[in-house]
């Protein structure tokens, strides 16, 4: 099967739906599928064609999107003007991962080509947009995300939510398309292995500090103020308590001046982003507790990096990340309550009894998201797709 996917983030942008892109098209290549991938052109103004291990990348020119530096939005008429080319490939199925230039590029492709097009809805826009443009209110925001989402999910032929929470609140927006649950997987064999053991000293902490890490981008919606307030709170019993936050994002500057505020520069290392490969899952195995706070996770991804590294998770279970944490004993569940949470993370950090059967746990319960069982349900579902489609 050839798959054409498209979306409006792909690295070097480094996000959620980045990964998951990339998962899959690593395991569907596995498969013996073909992947090719619409996304934008990050470094020049121009369409460029790449022949990587993965399959073809086509970079579509692209500018800045505004109150967003890390974001572009492809050129319409770039992907347009590729259509000849792309019906040379015999493409079977489109599949969307974005809702911008790329959705709308995707419906376009599909009539032209005439094949069944799909996609997965990774991001919570209700709770995403006011953040970004707050001249009007949150709840103008909440309606108007609602029904772009609706709108947005009925035109295409099926619909892939990554949790069941997502599903339902998909539903109750309104969207009458075929919804199926298909979660990101984590590659199991990858995250269990660690490389270098210099993790400390590349980044100068000392060998007393009690690490937390949270890995996320840094947006408001993320609920990472929530973390400060528990490091805080933590560091009262615990002075050498660390939070390692990797990640970048438009909210960063206001977190580093929150830190400065509530004096913990000596509790809070900002990292960056880390690479994915290397100093990310080393990152998670020389850390003692994973922290997650966001409440408007589509799935949560970073949780299950987490479990598969045998790290320890205290969080928030809310939206997405209820399919992953409920009725695991590989994470403390807490509710938005800062000193609940934070005692929580102080008798993970004073219990080794408990510490080493939440690091257990945490494997065992990571393989029931193993990427290669993922991928072929993946497949079922796009010959689902193509035979109800050709069926018409």
């Amino acid at each position: 099967m050839h798959i054409l996917m498209i979306s409006d983030v792909y690295f070097p942008r480094i996000n959620g739906v980045s990964t998951s892109i990339r998962t899959f098209i690593t395991e569907l290549n596995e498969q013996g599928h073909r992947v090719t991938l619409i996304a934008p052109n990050y470094h020049e103004r121009e369409t460029v064609f790449e022949r990587t291990p993965l399959g073809d990348v086509i970079r579509i020119a692209s500018r800045h999107v505004p109150f967003d530096k890390e974001d572009r939005f492809m050129q319409f008429s770039q992907i347009t003007q590729i259509i000849e080319q792309l019906k040379l490939k015999e493409i079977d199925l489109i599949h969307i991962q974005t809702p911008f230039i790329a959705h709308y590029a995707g419906v376009n492709l599909s009539k032209h080509l005439q094949i069944p097009c799909v996609s997965t809805y990774h991001t919570l826009f209700e709770e995403y947009l006011y953040h970004y443009i707050p001249i009007l209110p949150k709840s103008f925001w909440r309606f108007f995300a609602r029904r772009f989402s609706s709108h947005q999910c009925n035109q295409v032929n099926a619909v892939i939510a990554p949790s069941s929470c997502v599903t339902q609140l998909l539903k109750n927006y309104g969207v009458q398309t075929d919804i199926t649950v298909i979660p990101t997987g984590v590659d199991i064999k990858k995250y269990a292995r660690t490389g270098k053991t210099t993790f400390r000293k590349d980044f100068n902490i000392p060998e007393n500090k009690k690490i937390c890490l949270n890995v996320s981008r840094i947006a408001f919606e993320k609920n990472i103020g929530f973390l400060l307030n528990v490091i805080q709170s933590v560091k009262k019993s615990c002075p050498e308590i660390l939070l390692i936050i990797a990640g970048e994002g438009p909210a960063k500057k206001h977190y580093i001046h929150q830190v400065e505020k509530m004096d913990l520069q000596d509790n809070i290392l900002f990292t960056g982003y880390l690479d994915h490969d290397t100093d990310l899952i080393n990152g998670y195995h020389f850390s003692d507790v994973f922290l997650f706070s966001s409440k408007t996770e589509t799935q949560g991804l970073v949780l299950l990096e987490a479990m598969a590294c045998g790290l320890p998770i205290v969080s928030i279970a809310e939206m997405g990340t209820l399919d992953i944490l409920k009725d695991s004993e590989a994470a403390l569940i807490s509710p938005e309550d800062v000193e609940y949470f934070s005692q929580l993370v102080l008798d993970l950090l004073n219990d080794p009894k408990q510490h080493a059967h939440l690091k257990l746990a945490a494997k065992s319960h990571a393989l029931q998201w193993d990427t290669q069982q993922l991928t072929k349900k993946m497949s079922v579902f796009y010959n689902e797709r193509l035979s109800k489609y050709h069926v018409k």
